[in-house]
C-alpha cells in the first residue's frame, strides 16, 4: 500500500490534518471494504497533493502573484478521489469499488466530469470559478456542515459577521451558476426557460409554473440550475454536494451532517487521524489509555456488583447502561464502506435477530423469536416479584422514531430516520407506511424492500449493533406525487414504534 505524501511545508501538513477524514469518508463510500477505501484514500490524497504542488509551481513561474481559480482543498481531493477510482476501474481493480460505483463510472454522467467544460456540471463550474477562500467559506458551512463559530475561527473570520459574510458568499455562487448557465450551450426550449427560471428561484414566495415544472421534470441541466439558483429552502448542499462530487454526493453530505453533529469531524473511528478540529465543543482534556482502562474496570465492576444483588431487580436495566456507556454513538461514529442503493435491495430482510417487542407480556410477542421471549422475560422484574409471570402489563414503546424530510423537490424528497432504542439490538428492521403513495428510490446506511404502501429498512453489516439507549440514523432518495405527508405504523424488530416530532 502506498504511503501518504510527506509535506514539504506547514501549509501542506495543515491540509493532511484538516482534509484527511473528508477524503477517507468519501474513499469508505466508493470501495467494498475497509482495506481498499485507506488504499484508496491514500492514492488521491498522493493524487491531490500532487495536482496542488503542481498549480503553486505555475503560479509563480507567471510571476503574476495571482492564484489560478481550481476548488477548493476538500472537493479537489474529493475530486481526486473519483479520478483514482476511475483508474482502478480501467487497470482492473473494479473490484475493490463499490458495484454502483463502477455503473456509474461507465455512464455518461461520469463522462459530464472530463467532457467539455461547458458541459460540467454547474455547481462544480460555479465553485470552481469562486476566490478560494469564498468557495472554502461555502464549503465548510454548506457541505461539512461545520457551525459558524467553527468556520470562523479556521478561516480568521470574525465569528460576529460570519453569517453575514455567507449570506453573501451564498450570493455570489448564485450569481456565478447564473452566468454558467447562460453559457451553456442548450437547445432552443431550454434557451426560453432560462429567465424564467431565474425569476421563479430568486424569490421565496414565487411559485414555479406548471409548464416549468414539467421542464425540469425531464431536463436535467435546468433541475440542476433551479438548484443551484433557488438559496432559500434548504437545497443548497445538496445541490453542492451533488454536483461537485457526482456519485455518493449525497450520501458524503449526510455523513458529514451526522458527523458534525456529533461533534466529530470524520467517520471511521479506527481509521480517521486527530485532526484537532473538534470545533463548536468546549475542549476537554484528552484521556490517555491507561484512564480508559480503568474506566472500563470499574464500570465491569459496578455491573457485577449490581448482579449480585439480592432480588435482581435492576440487573437488566444496570447492564444496559454499562453497555451503553461503553458503546454509545457507534452508529454515528462508524459510517459504512457502500452507498446503499435501490439495486442492493434485499428480498426478506424485515425480520431483526434480537429485537425486542413493546411489552413485556408472553402473549403479545411475536411468534417462533426465543430471543424477543428471553428479553421480555428478563426485562419484567415487577411481574416476577409479583408472582404472575404470565400477567399483562402495560409498557411504554421500547423505541421512538424521528422521521424527518431534509429537502422537498417537484416529485421527490430526502428524508432521515433516526431511531433511538430503549434495549440493546444485535440487529435491527425498520418498518413503516406511507399515506400517500411515495416510493423509496435509493437508501444508505441501511437497504430496503418495499411491498404497495409498506417499506422495510434492513441494517446494513456495519451498523446492525445498537447499544443500550443507543440510536442509529440511515436516510433515502424518495419520490411522491400529490401529497408527501410524514410515514407512520413504525415497528422496529416488528414490535410497535413511536413516532416522535
Amino acid at each position: 500500500m502506498p504511503d501518504l505524501p510527506t509535506p514539504q511545508n506547514a501549509a501542506e501538513a495543515a491540509l493532511l490534518s484538516e482534509c484527511w477524514d473528508a477524503v477517507l469518508s468519501y474513499a469508505d463510500l466508493c470501495t467494498s471494504g475497509s482495506a481498499s477505501a485507506t488504499r484508496l484514500a491514500t492514492e488521491a490524497f498522493t493524487h491531490g497533493i500532487d495536482e496542488l504542488r503542481a498549480a503553486t509551481a505555475a503560479s509563480k513561474s507567471t510571476g503574476t502573484g495571482r492564484r489560478a481559480l481550481r476548488l477548493p482543498r476538500i472537493p479537489l481531493l474529493l475530486a481526486s478521489v473519483r479520478t483514482v477510482a476511475a483508474a482502478w476501474e480501467t487497470s482492473g481493480l473494479g473490484h475493490r469499488l463499490d458495484p454502483d460505483l463502477r455503473l456509474w463510472l461507465h455512464s455518461d454522467k461520469a463522462a459530464r466530469y472530463v467532457g467539455p467544460p461547458l458541459h460540467r456540471p454547474l455547481a462544480l463550474r460555479g465553485l470552481r470559478d469562486m476566490q478560494e477562500p469564498d468557495a472554502v467559506l461555502l464549503w465548510l458551512a454548506e457541505v461539512e456542515s461545520l457551525p459558524m463559530s467553527a468556520v470562523a475561527r479556521r478561516l480568521g473570520l470574525d465569528p460576529a459577521a460570519a453569517s453575514s459574510e455567507l449570506a453573501q458568499v451564498r450570493a455570489l455562487f448564485r450569481d456565478r451558476c447564473h452566468r454558467n448557465h447562460l453559457d451553456t450551450p442548450m437547445d432552443a426550449h431550454c434557451r426560453s426557460y432560462a429567465r424564467l427560471l431565474d425569476a421563479v428561484t430568486r424569490s421565496p414566495s414565487a411559485e414555479t409554473p406548471e409548464d416549468l415544472s414539467r421542464h425540469m421534470a425531464r431536463c436535467v441541466e435546468c433541475a440542476e440550475a433551479a438548484a443551484c439558483l433557488r438559496l432559500h429552502g434548504g437545497g443548497l448542499p445538496a445541490a453542492l454536494s451533488s454536483g461537485v462530487i457526482g456519485w455518493g454526493g449525497l450520501a458524503y453530505l449526510e455523513r458529514r451532517r451526522r458527523a458534525a453533529e456529533a461533534g466529530m469531524i470524520g467517520g471511521r473511528t479506527d481509521a480517521a487521524v486527530d485532526t484537532g478540529l473538534n470545533e463548536g465543543k468546549p475542549v476537554r482534556p484528552r484521556i490517555g489509555r491507561t484512564g480508559i482502562l480503568v474506566t472500563a474496570v470499574l464500570v465491569s465492576a459496578l455491573a457485577l456488583t449490581v448482579s449480585l444483588m439480592p432480588f435482581g431487580g435492576s440487573k437488566g436495566d444496570d447492564a444496559n447502561a454499562a453497555q451503553g456507556e461503553s458503546t454509545d454513538g457507534q452508529s454515528v461514529a462508524d459510517p459504512g464502506p457502500t452507498f446503499p442503493s435501490g439495486s442492493k435491495t434485499k428480498s426478506g430482510s424485515g425480520t431483526g435477530t434480537a429485537g425486542s417487542p413493546a411489552v413485556a407480556d408472553s402473549t403479545s410477542r411475536p411468534a417462533g423469536n426465543s430471543d424477543q421471549e428471553a428479553q421480555g422475560e428478563s426485562s419484567s422484574p415487577a411481574g416476577k416479584q409479583g408472582g404472575a409471570k404470565g400477567s399483562t402489563k402495560s409498557a411504554a414503546p421500547d423505541c421512538r422514531v424521528k422521521y424527518e424530510i431534509v429537502s422537498e423537490w417537484p416529485d421527490g424528497f430526502q428524508a432521515t430516520v433516526t431511531v433511538t432504542s430503549t434495549k440493546a439490538l444485535a440487529t435491527w428492521s425498520l418498518g413503516w407506511t406511507f399515506k400517500d403513495g411515495q416510493r423509496v428510490g435509493q437508501m444508505w446506511d441501511g437497504t430496503f424492500t418495499q411491498d404497495d404502501s409498506h417499506v422495510t429498512a434492513t441494517a446494513a453489516d456495519y451498523n446492525k449493533t445498537v447499544a443500550a439507549n443507543g440510536t442509529f440514523t440511515f436516510g433515502f432518495l424518495g419520490s411522491w406525487t400529490g401529497s408527501n405527508s410524514a410515514a407512520r405504523n413504525f415497528t422496529l424488530n416488528k414490535a410497535s414504534c413511536q413516532a416522535v416530532g
